[in-house]
């Protein structure tokens, strides 16, 4: 569980398999006995970024899916026939950790819960590992099969991402989430009505072993009834006897105040209506409140219509299933889109969000990463993970402030700490790039390799396209 009043308990003993010895630029992992035997292996010669430091050019030292320290490149402290990858002219990131995301609901341009089975996670998670994402936790409107698949993505890394999450969730009746809109046939979250079955139903998805509890706060501008204090006070209460984190689906400023004094750990979207006061940035700060922004959120709506070359970089296209493709690359869709009221109000929520992200890290408080990526379809896993790190540098942020919020700070957030920072003990979870990201944020797109728990598990990000 992400556990509110600790660390990561463990979920399952992860089965580790790394690679074997290849030079840096395969595309495929393969497995080998090393797991078994316990041996070393070094990834020389890269620059590393840790998560908080740049640290040069060293070597980073694995055993058994974990850094067990590390060393200046080229060293000769360790035996002479340890195996070695070189990686010099690389440079390495921790794995991303995204604190808002969703598997199991899109298939094409459709969407919905009708597709949550065990194939589409995988998939899903296999591509967010294959863009540098090596930690996820989705966020709700997960089918009942979610524990079943979460463990066992734990115990192979291979399958994708490790993932985590809320279950069903907890939400509105006739409200958020929208089942109609949201393709919710079966509508597993859990829409109590007042205080005794808000604890009830946070009762009934701990019991299931969810590492979280979802709640949506939110009235869907206007146009739904909004959950009330009574239900998501009960609801966090309980959450809290469970020992469970709580992240609050807002939109608008109008309920923040009152989810954070009531204990909320996590506001899961930025607040998209109105300026941030101060006096609500400061009690966020006092009471420890995350905040993940999603920035990328509303740019979905309308960004792939403004932008149609994107289609041609590998590094979008890869992502795409053929018939989201085949809807981008029509210009009848994009004038559509772009003539739509609804564009303008989704560019008018990005700048108010980017604004609000940036009162908040003035102000001290604590900020995740996440992007609700894998929700509908063009909020496109793996891609939006990047454009949200470009999007962070217009809210103020240094690409390396950027990258150690999507990595240290978002496993913070998360009390995950065994992973987000490349250090002793750590989880080997890291991305090699081609290019230095603290110079330009735009190159932790330059993937060359991903490894997770020691291993190799994904190659270029041009070489990957989805089935």
């Amino acid at each position: 569980m992400l556990r509110r009043s600790g660390p990561l308990a463990a979920l399952a003993v992860i089965a580790l398999a790394a690679c074997g010895g290849r030079e840096p630029d395969a595309a495929a992992p393969v497995a080998d006995e090393r797991a078994e035997r316990g041996d070393l292996l070094v990834i020389d010669n890269a620059r590393v970024f840790d998560g908080e430091r740049d640290l040069g050019t060293v070597a980073l030292v694995l055993r058994d899916g974990r850094i067990e320290r590390i060393e200046a490149a080229g060293s000769e402290v360790l035996p002479a026939d340890v195996e070695r990858i070189d990686y010099s002219g690389r440079h390495i990131i921790p794995g991303l950790v995204n604190a808002h995301a969703h598997v199991g609901n899109t298939e094409g341009t459709e969407h919905g819960d009708r597709f949550y089975m065990r194939d589409i996670v995988v998939r899903d998670l296999r591509q967010f590992q294959a863009y540098g994402v090596t930690t996820l936790v989705s966020l709700g409107m997960n089918g009942a099969a979610f524990p079943q698949i979460r463990a066992e993505v734990a115990g192979d890394p291979g399958l994708g991402a490790q993932l985590f999450g809320a279950g069903a969730g907890v939400g509105t009746s006739d409200g958020a989430p929208p089942a109609a809109n949201m393709g919710l046939e079966q509508d597993p979250v859990a829409r109590p009505t007042d205080a005794a079955s808000a604890r009830e139903a946070v009762r009934a998805q701990a019991e299931t072993g969810v590492d979280v509890i979802k709640l949506w706060v939110d009235d869907l501008g206007g146009k739904a009834p909004e959950m009330t204090p009574e239900v998501y006070r009960a609801a966090i209460e309980e959450a809290h006897r469970h020992d469970l984190l709580v992240a609050a689906h807002i939109h608008d400023l109008a309920p923040a105040a009152d989810l954070v004094a009531s204990g909320v750990d996590i506001i899961a979207h930025g607040v998209r209506d109105q300026p941030i006061y101060a006096a609500l940035a400061a009690a966020m700060r006092e009471a420890g409140t995350g905040y993940i922004a999603t920035l990328q959120i509303d740019e979905a709506n309308y960004i792939y219509a403004e932008h149609p070359e994107w289609l041609d970089t590998p590094f979008l296209r890869n992502a795409l299933p053929e018939a989201v493709v085949r809807q981008w690359s029509d210009a009848e869709w994009r004038a559509t889109k772009l003539a739509d009221p609804a564009t303008q109000r989704a560019r008018d929520a990005v700048a108010m969000n980017l604004r609000n992200l940036a009162t908040l890290r003035e102000s001290g408080v604590a900020i995740g990463f996440g992007t609700d990526a894998g929700a509908l379809p063009h909020r496109v896993a793996g891609f939006a993970e990047h454009r949200e790190l470009e999007l962070m540098l217009q809210a103020g942020y240094t690409p390396q402030q950027a990258l150690t919020v999507a990595t240290r700070d978002s496993a913070r957030l998360l009390q995950l700490d065994d992973r987000g920072l490349l250090q002793p003990g750590r989880r080997a979870d890291f991305v090699v790039l081609s290019a230095d990201p603290l110079a330009d944020i735009r190159n932790t797109r330059r993937i060359e390799a991903v490894w997770q728990a020691g291993r190799q598990v994904a190659g270029p990000v041009g070489e990957y396209a989805i089935d």
